[in-house]
């Protein structure tokens, strides 16, 4: 049944149970080595050693709170060039895309038929001057008859009327004259502003002054200064009105208005600071926003018309504030916390009250005093437990840059843990 090994194990076997039970020696020595060797096993686990976390101390300063806007840029004047006379272009008198001055001729529109109308109305002037002339020798003729009673008061108020019928018809050839004199000048367009002038809607051999044909012709965009237009909710308004009150009332404070900065779409800032020139009269009821113009200088021409910039504005300066890096934070349920890592090197969990966002930080409004730290790494955190904290430095705008090689004190925990290894 065991095969050819089969008696051999049994037999191996019984000769093991029978060396036992004549040494009972044996015996005693293998259950004296289990019990030494169980009381030579340690009997507490090994200790972990604590987690290694940056931290970073609470920054306090002098905050300014700046608003940031999104507006597009527009001339300080546009000014659309209009054909106000129909007719053919017959000449282009400028470089599309280049700066003009004011009074610069631009287009010149066919003038033949407005030539004939200023002589058609010289003519009609001309005659009305003579029917002046014979209505007037009329009624010198006349005048003293009738007071010789050699003609009825009849034929001297016929007289008169004539004269005074005749002189209107005179006022009105001479303004069909300068009417038709205008028109003349109508064909020759100028620059009415100085300033960087677009891309012509018409050429030369195009009919234009009237749809479907082209009416406006172009425009003149004057670029020194540049204006932004830019809206901002109401809640901002509000809180912008507020603060442009208590500066009339207090002359020390920082004009809102003032030293506007502008960020072009590169990322690059403009280097000229500007003003509010100019707001909106209501809330747009449509949009709920409220428009704000400003101007900044721009003699080099760099910034055009149409652009998408932002601009910002220093609403107020936070005296004393603190601020911590927004990485640091945590949200529960709404509300704000932050992991203080005290001296002892334990975490505490800590609500707090967070202001305005700045860059890489959050202005701390409750719950944090100067000179404490603050955990960046929260996700392995729970409250109560022993860290290694490795504290980091921050630049300007809350960013960590490198890391600072302060002295590290061992956790009590630690070093009880050692003090057990080693007895």
């Amino acid at each position: 049944m065991f095969g050819a090994q089969g008696p051999r194990l049994i037999n191996k076997t019984n000769r093991t149970e029978r060396r036992l039970q004549s040494s009972p020696t044996n015996l005693i020595s293998l259950m004296a080595s289990l019990v030494l060797t169980l009381a030579c096993s340690p009997s507490e686990p090994p200790v972990m050693p604590p987690l290694e976390i940056d931290v970073v101390d609470v920054v306090q300063r002098d905050q300014p709170i700046v608003m940031d806007m999104v507006g597009q840029t527009r001339g300080s004047s546009d000014i659309p060039i209009r054909a106000r006379v129909e007719g053919v272009v017959i000449g282009m008198h400028f470089i599309e895309g280049r700066s003009v001055e004011e009074g610069d001729l631009l287009y010149t529109i066919d003038p033949e038929p407005f030539n004939q109308e200023v002589v058609e109305a010289d003519g009609g002037l001309a005659e009305a001057r003579t029917m002046l002339a014979k209505a007037k020798s009329d009624l010198d003729r006349i005048k003293p008859l009738a007071e010789m009673n050699a003609v009825s008061q009849a034929d001297l108020d016929g007289a008169v009327a004539q004269y005074e019928a005749a002189l209107g018809s005179l006022q009105s050839a001479q303004a069909r004259v300068r009417q038709a004199k205008i028109r003349l000048g109508y064909t020759r367009i100028h620059a009415p502003i100085s300033g960087r002038i677009g891309i012509s809607e018409a050429v030369v051999g195009e009919f234009v002054g009237i749809s479907p044909n082209p009416v406006v012709l172009n425009f003149v965009s004057q670029t020194d200064p540049i204006r932004v237009r830019f809206s901002i909710d109401e809640r901002t308004y509000l809180t912008l009105a507020r603060r442009l009150s208590a500066i009339r009332g207090n002359p020390t404070e920082t004009d809102v208005s003032k030293g506007l900065k502008l960020t072009l779409a590169d990322g690059t800032e403009h280097p000229f600071p500007g003003h509010i020139v100019g707001t909106d009269a209501a809330v747009n009821p449509k949009t709920g926003t409220f428009t704000f113009e400003a101007d900044f200088k721009n003699p080099e021409g760099f910034v055009v018309a149409g652009q998408f910039a932002r601009v910002q504005a220093v609403a107020e300066v936070r005296k004393n504030a603190l601020l911590i890096p927004s990485r640091s934070t945590s949200e529960l349920q709404g509300h704000f916390r932050v992991f203080v890592v005290k001296a002892d090197n334990t975490v505490e969990v800590r609500p707090v009250e967070l202001g305005e966002t700045v860059d890489s930080f959050r202005i701390v409004k409750s719950g944090l005093k100067p000179g404490e730290r603050v955990a960046v790494e929260i996700i392995k955190l729970q409250p109560g437990m022993t860290i290694r904290p490795n504290l980091v430095s921050l630049t300007e705008k809350g960013v960590i840059i490198k890391t600072i090689d302060a002295p590290q004190s061992t956790p009590k925990s630690a070093q009880s843990a050692d003090a057990k290894k080693g007895s």
